[in-house]
């Protein structure tokens, strides 16, 4: 049977376990056809590049599949009836990596880079702005100590 690999995007104000019912809904009809889901994963809620009616984020899921041509056909038909699902991708693939997708895989070494010592934050010309003492080196611009003033307030001559 042939492999395919689908990611469906849904919408943003829904659960997580709604997405999961969606991808338990697409393996129901798999398995009813003779198929298998081998490949699961749960991507998150992530930003979109642009909107999809009226969304800024949605859920993303990928699903690894063996299956006939009608039984994916079927399921490809459903994603797109469902009001949930934003947008939904099917790709005909030569092999199910096991290993965990370049999303999952990256977001772990983002966790790991995010927990680490970034260090001091360097002193940028686009600071905040707020608190911000001006240091000026010019001595006009500097203030006399007392001693050195005479009892006119005038400097020593």
């Amino acid at each position: 049977m042939p492999l395919y690999e689908t990611v469906f995007i849904a919408r943003n104000d829904v659960t997580q376990q709604q997405v999961e019912t969606i991808a338990d809904q697409v393996a129901t009809i798999i398995t009813e056809a003779g198929g298998e889901v081998k490949k699961r994963e749960y991507w998150g809620l992530r930003g979109l590049a642009y909107r999809i009616k009226k969304n800024r984020k949605g859920h993303y899921m990928l699903l690894g599949i063996e299956t006939a041509p009608a039984a994916m056909q079927e399921v490809v038909r459903q994603l797109g009836l469902n009001e949930d699902v934003l947008r939904e991708m099917t790709l005909r693939i030569e092999a199910i990596e096991e290993a965990p997708s370049a999303i999952l895989s990256r977001r772990g070494e983002e966790r790991e880079r995010d927990r680490g010592f970034r260090g001091p934050r360097p002193a940028g010309r686009f600071g905040s702005g707020r608190g911000r003492e001006r240091s000026d080196e010019r001595e006009e611009f500097r203030a006399r100590p007392r001693d050195e003033m005479d009892h006119n307030g005038m400097g020593e001559e």
